[in-house]
């Protein structure tokens, strides 16, 4: 755990993050102390400089900008999109399909003529061009036309829009390098305005890029000092640093190093910018870091050298609820450490990534407003709270919003006393008005650096002032009357507006989200340390829960694969358990009701007691906090989800649940809670590894109320696993492992069960991701991290062979490998644990021999240290050609890595496609119709699109392959719990009268059947496609019959064939991988298809002698979408006005 929380600035700031709004407000009412007459007198005076605005001949050009191109404008967003990536993208071909994706679509004409601004004429001009070059719709001789036009002006188009998009960073980009924009700063400083630098950047990703950064701002510094002339430091030019630009860390789970390392970066800057007599401002960045940047700046602020000092600058973001505490915390800190201290205040730059992050991590708050007025109000609020501490604080009021600079100017009388922030580009006329009318000072945020890294600083600008309700927007739309405008933010708090659910309710009515665990939050850190610890030396007991009493056979140590102290005994399952159990076993007969609501409340215990829960999954399974918390969550979602989807068909009977070791309690309760909801009774064999905590959860559904005879435990090795599936009275089999042990599973089955009986099972992958060179490299990096190397690789979704478009992998290559070396191996029990063991010794020697291999032919491209003790093995890349070089999975931190020439995407698509295994696939890219063209190619179940691909969550995101990657239907989905239910059988037909030879599958284009999109968090889409699965074969007996079965196929929406004849059972051993096989004749040739089927080395395919379930006859395909990745959530923003 981070040290001593609670004794920290962070503990005490933290107890706010989630205050309820309502309540924030009402002392922010109180503390603006604006009575009716103030307020109407501050709307009177905004009102006024809204006119003046108006007035004048030269508006802003962010502001004509926005109001030509807002986000509600399909233009207004394909921009953004092509501002983000357009100018790192290195290669020609890359290029030209960034363009023609964000550009043809679009329909520029309508903005022709309709702006003042020559510049943005002008670009829509070109762009209208452009479009129409790249609009391949029309038909006939137009049509090649424009397609040669294309082809002859790529080069031209390409040059014409780069050119444009340097041009718009021009606008809002001071200078490429400090001495640039120094030079083109004179000029405003000589009409009384004074500058804050920014060296444009976003977080570091590597310790190489933190020194870097560190100095470039010591550079900058350098620099800016030339400028610093004047006595009074609030006269002089400053520089704005980002903490997370000064180490690759900068999170609350690495507190120890931040303090360590950042500090002293902190503290040399500022003694730079002391002796040259400047300000240096700490950015404000993501909640989650806003207690941990106190403590830092706690810790520089007291370094004595600073003294007299009175420069250190700090931002707060009025959005946040706690923008009070901090600005009181801040002026303690000042008193205590005898500093005068200034304070920018903001709205705030990452409201969108706020409140996405509440929602996936299931919190109940946000610990931002949720709506605009509420953060004006809080600026108001927290302004006059700042100008009342001008003996310790200077403040800095940053807004281009004319009621909050009119409502600054009421309550601020003494103009010495504090000074105003525009940022370059933005809100230009309003402070040249304030500066002339109101002798206030005023300093401008410039940010200072290549266009390429204006990126996500020009995307987060947008993202702010963009909305339709925004100010900036609003200004200038003569449509919009200068009293609405400059409306009081006071009145607005009752408006009523859409509700944005928390994380809570993202899932309402269906079900409630899981609890939610903010592991960057104080309070939440301390409860989960008081909840585990009574539990970090416990010692635990598995044996078989059979009715009727299990003896288990001699006591075994359970194995901590970090080396530590065993976590307890097992004693194995003996025959004579399992033949009890199978005896005892009985259907759950109650009441569909009754068995939801017992589910119901075993979901509500498990998050009760988390505490155990998180102990064991730590010293049992290796497993990390933050992977307990998923676990736990996933289990939960899972019995939630199965009794809200539960209906009353009859069940299967008696189900064998067989689940993994990697998540011994998620896909353990996923399966038995399935089967449970569908009333069966469920015999439940956990991995061999992870006992305890299969125990712990069947003892919490007893307690719950499952009947032992409908829940029975049988712990133990394969030969438990073997007897469970060998019994003629089991009526299905859930199992999720490798695939070689399903078709062991699936033979043993048709030699002893009924034919026919349901094999669910979820396999392995040679999971893949394409980075192509429109991707954001900081993003996918973290994407490929938290895909390869989270969890020790030990998830079926991680990925495993990565290709990166050549002309970006050399940088890309870099960058990734200096974030995995950023990563700490060690104990998982601790927070700044970032990978835990793999599972035992065998895995660590397989996966070892592994990379050995690749050491001694020279592919490794790099790797950490491993630590001495437990079954560690570091995270690893290595070089291979393509995924074709991965002759198997290897389930543990390593990294393939390869890479691709731009004109061979479907190269690379066929290579994956063509290992067989369909489970996850990854994509990294800023084109849209390249996101349609591979998903709509690449045979995954679970396809991700800018971001890691792990981490599916039950019911938003249905998990499941196809091909050797299992049978599906998804878990967590839709079609997933029928499976349980027994299956239809039909009447027995007459014997063909003759033989017949299998029919070949003929070659079609997939289609999608059906989509469905599917709840979740904001800023991300999740879409649940169906399509066929390969043909079924229809085999009768007779023709009549054979036909009866094509129809019930293709009612479903599936593709079938029939046989004509009777066909032997060698044929299906060898023949087409079919969906699937229909038999509805006799028992015993039902048997020998089924052993023959059980032979294939191929995906399993079912034999089904009755009508088949949608399932059956269908795939399914998933492809969740982060829709922040490039151009935000624009319906979100419009949520807040």
């Amino acid at each position: 755990m981070a040290s001593a929380p609670s004794s920290s600035l962070r503990a005490r700031i933290d107890t706010g993050t989630y205050a309820d709004a309502n309540d924030v407000l009402a002392a922010l009412i109180n503390t603006a102390s604006l009575d009716t007459q103030d307020r109407s007198a501050i709307s009177d005076t905004a009102a006024g400089l809204v006119r003046a605005i108006r007035n004048t001949t030269a508006p802003g050009l962010m502001e004509v900008f926005l109001a030509e191109y807002g986000l509600s404008t399909d233009e207004g967003v394909a921009l953004m999109c092509l501002a983000e990536a357009l100018l790192r993208v290195p290669d020609a071909d890359t290029m030209d399909a960034l363009i023609e994706d964000k550009i043809a679509p679009s329909d520029w004409g309508r903005h022709m003529g309709h702006s003042t601004s020559t510049m943005v004429n002008a670009s829509t001009w070109a762009l209208m061009l452009t479009g129409r070059v790249l609009d391949d719709a029309q038909p006939g001789p137009v049509r090649h036309l424009r397609a040669a036009i294309k082809r002859l002006g790529e080069p031209v188009i390409r040059t014409a829009v780069a050119r444009a998009m340097k041009e718009m960073g021009r606008q809002f980009v001071l200078g490429e390098d400090i001495k640039g924009a120094m030079k083109r700063a004179a000029g405003m400083e000589a009409k009384g305005f004074t500058y804050s630098y920014d060296m444009l950047g976003e977080a570091a990703r590597t310790e190489s890029d933190a020194r870097r950064y560190h100095l470039s701002y010591s550079d900058a510094i350098s620099s800016i000092a030339r400028g610093c002339t004047h006595d009074d430091i609030r006269k002089n030019p400053g520089i704005s640093v980002k903490l997370s630009a000064l180490h690759p860390r900068y999170e609350v789970a690495q507190e120890a190093a931040v303090m360590t390392d950042l500090v002293p970066r902190l503290r040399a800057l500022c003694l730079l910018a002391k002796s040259a007599g400047m300000g240096l401002n700490v950015d404000a960045e993501e909640a989650d870091r806003l207690g941990l940047s106190l403590d830092v700046i706690n810790a520089v602020m007291g370094e004595p050298a600073l003294a007299g000092w009175d420069g250190f600058g700090i931002v707060v973001q009025a959005y946040g609820p706690r923008a009070g505490a901090v600005i009181d915390t801040l002026y303690d800190m000042a008193q205590t450490h005898n500093r005068r201290i200034m304070v920018r205040l903001v709205k705030g730059a990452y409201w969108d990534t706020e409140i996405k992050r509440a929602q996936v991590m299931g919190v109940d708050a946000f610990p931002v407003f949720t709506r605009k007025a509420a953060t004006d109000v809080s600026y108001i609020a927290n302004a006059r709270k700042l100008l009342g501490m001008t003996d310790r604080i200077y403040p800095q009021f940053a807004t281009h919003n004319a009621h909050t600079v009119a409502a600054v100017l009421h309550m601020g009388q003494d103009k010495e006393a504090y000074e105003f922030q525009r940022l370059h580009g933005m809100g230009e006329t309003l402070h040249n008005i304030v500066l002339k009318e109101h002798g206030s000072r005023c300093r401008i945020y410039a940010p200072v650096g290549a266009h390429k890294d204006l990126l996500a600083y020009l995307v987060r600008r947008l993202l702010e002032n963009g909305a339709n309700s925004s100010f900036v927007n609003q200004i200038v739309d003569e449509d919009v009357a200068p009293e609405e405008v400059a409306a009081d933010p006071f009145t607005k708090l009752d408006d009523l507006i859409p509700v944005i659910p928390t994380g809570t309710e993202i899932f309402h009515p269906l079900r409630a989200n899981a609890r939610g665990f903010d592991l960057h939050h104080t309070p939440t850190l301390t409860a989960i340390e008081e909840a585990r610890t009574p539990f970090a030396h416990a010692k635990w007991d598995a044996a078989p829960l059979v009715a009727g009493g299990g003896t288990g056979g001699t006591p075994q140590q359970v194995r901590n694969p970090a080396g530590l102290a065993s976590p307890g005994t097992v004693r194995p399952a003996t025959p004579a358990d399992v033949a009890k159990a199978l005896d005892a076993a009985t259907p759950w007969s109650v009441s569909l009701e009754e068995r939801c609501t017992t589910l119901l409340r075993a979901a509500d215990i498990y998050e009760e007691r988390y505490g155990e829960i998180f102990a064991l999954l730590t010293r049992e399974a290796g497993k990390g906090l933050p992977d307990c918390v998923a676990e736990l969550r996933e289990a939960v979602d899972f019995l939630r989800y199965y009794a809200a989807q539960a209906t009353n068909p009859p069940p299967a009977g008696i189900f064998t649940c067989i689940s993994p070791w990697n998540f011994p309690l998620a896909i353990f309760l996923g399966q038995i809670s399935a089967a449970l909801a569908a009333g069966n009774a469920v015999l439940a064999k956990p991995a061999e590894q992870t006992p305890l905590i299969a125990h712990l959860a069947v003892q919490i559904l007893h307690e719950a109320g499952v009947p032992l005879t409908a829940l029975q435990l049988l712990p133990g090795g394969g030969d438990v696993g073997a007897a469970l599936t060998s019994d003629a009275r089991v009526g299905g089999v859930a199992f999720t492992g490798s695939t070689a042990t399903a078709r062991r599973i699936r033979a043993a089955m048709a030699d002893h069960c009924a034919p026919g009986t349901p094999l669910i099972a979820e396999t392995g992958g040679l999971n893949a991701m394409i980075v192509d060179s429109t991707a954001l490299p900081e993003q996918a990096v973290q994407a490929v991290i938290e895909s390869a190397f989270q969890s020790a690789g030990q998830r079926c979704s991680a990925l495993r062979c990565l290709y990166v478009q050549e002309d970006i992998a050399a940088p890309f290559l870099k960058m990734l490998t200096g974030a995995m070396q950023s990563l700490t191996l060690g104990d998982p029990w601790h927070l700044s644990t970032d990978i835990g063991p793999v599972i035992d010794e065998a895995a660590r020697k397989g996966i070892a021999d592994h990379i050995a291999t690749a050491r001694s032919e020279g592919r490794v491209i790099a790797e950490l240290q491993t630590p001495d003790s437990g079954t560690y093995i570091a995270p690893t890349i290595l070089r291979v050609k393509g995924i074709s070089d991965l002759e198997r999975e290897i389930f543990g931190p390593v990294l393939h890595f390869t890479t691709f020439k731009s004109h061979e995407l479907d190269r690379v698509i066929d290579a994956i496609n063509g290992t067989g295994y369909g489970l996850t696939f990854g994509l990294h890219t800023r084109i849209d119709d390249r996101v349609q063209h591979v998903s709509e190619r690449i045979t995954a179940g679970n396809i991700y699109i800018n971001r890691n691909q792990i981490g599916a969550i039950v019911g938003s995101q249905p998990f499941g392959g196809e091909g050797l990657s299992g049978t599906g239907p998804k878990a967590g989905g839709p079609n997933y719990l029928p499976r349980f239910s027994a299956p239809d059988l039909a009447e027995t037909s007459p014997a063909w009268d003759s033989a017949g030879t299998l029919p070949d599958i003929p070659t079609h284009e997939p289609r999608i059947i059906d989509t469905i999109s599917l709840p979740g968090p904001t800023g991300e889409s999740n879409r649940l496609s169906t399509l066929p699965r390969p043909e079924i074969l229809c085999l009768g007996p007779t023709g009549d019959t054979a036909e009866t079965q094509r129809r019930a196929v293709e009612a479903l929406g599936g593709v079938a064939v029939t046989a004509t004849g009777a066909i032997a059972t060698e044929a299906l051993t060898s023949g087409p991988d079919y969906g699937g096989v229909l038999w509805w004749g006799d028992v015993d040739t039902a048997r020998a298809y089924e052993q023959a089927l059980a032979k294939r080395t191929g995906p399993i395919i079912p034999l089904m002698r009755g009508l088949p379930d949608t399932a059956r006859v269908r795939l399914e395909r998933h492809v969740c979408v982060d829709t922040t990745a490039s151009g935000g959530n624009a319906a979100l923003l419009g949520a807040s006005a």
